[in-house]
């Protein structure tokens, strides 16, 4: 069963009247496959959490895309940099599968950063997590070999099963010849 919005919340605080107050500003949308929740270009304006489904964050070369990033539930889809910042994102967010978002946009945040101080503290913790997580990331990217990345996949189960493989492949720094001939060793 996915994570809801105030499970998820209480990981970073105890303090009930503060995820409440949270829980009841967050807009509730149903997003079909492929809907992209941000593009390159625009400002990431709103603090979206995937209730159930599943997410990716990329950016465009000339010659592909390049998967940095997958949100499933109970998780944060947003480009903190571009939210935080209040500049315009290299990144384009866009559903991986069917998925139920909550969202709250940055002006209601701000509001309620005013009317209720202890969110400062909520909000705090979860970008401190995100950082976390993108910096044990980008280790393994420049630590791991492509097999040793593609091993760290086998142990997201959720990744394997809900991310199309090409996906995948640029999200482990491979091409996707690359990743299925890693896979077919692997399985050897």
């Amino acid at each position: 069963m996915p994570l809801n919005l105030p499970s998820f919340l209480f990981q970073y605080t105890n303090d009930k009247n503060c995820v409440d107050a949270f829980v009841e500003k967050f807009q509730t949308r149903e997003v079909v496959r492929n809907t992209i929740l941000l593009r390159e270009g625009e400002k990431c304006n709103d603090l979206v959490f995937i209730k159930k489904g599943c997410a990716r964050m990329y950016y465009n070369t000339e010659e592909t895309e390049v998967s940095v990033w997958f949100a499933f539930d109970g998780s944060t889809a947003i480009d903190l940099v571009s939210f935080i910042s209040d500049r315009p994102s290299e990144y384009t967010i866009q559903a991986v599968e069917d998925s139920e978002i909550q969202v709250l946009p940055r002006q209601v945040l701000v509001k309620l950063y005013e009317e209720l101080p202890e969110s400062h503290t909520l909000i705090r913790k979860l970008w401190e997590d995100a950082i976390i997580h993108l910096i044990e990331r980008f280790t393994k990217l420049q630590k791991l070999s492509a097999k040793e990345r593609y091993k760290d996949l086998l142990r997201k189960p959720d990744y394997l099963a809900r991310i199309p493989q090409k996906y995948l492949a640029s999200f482990i720094g491979v091409t996707p010849t690359s990743f299925s001939r890693i896979r077919s060793q692997i399985k050897d």
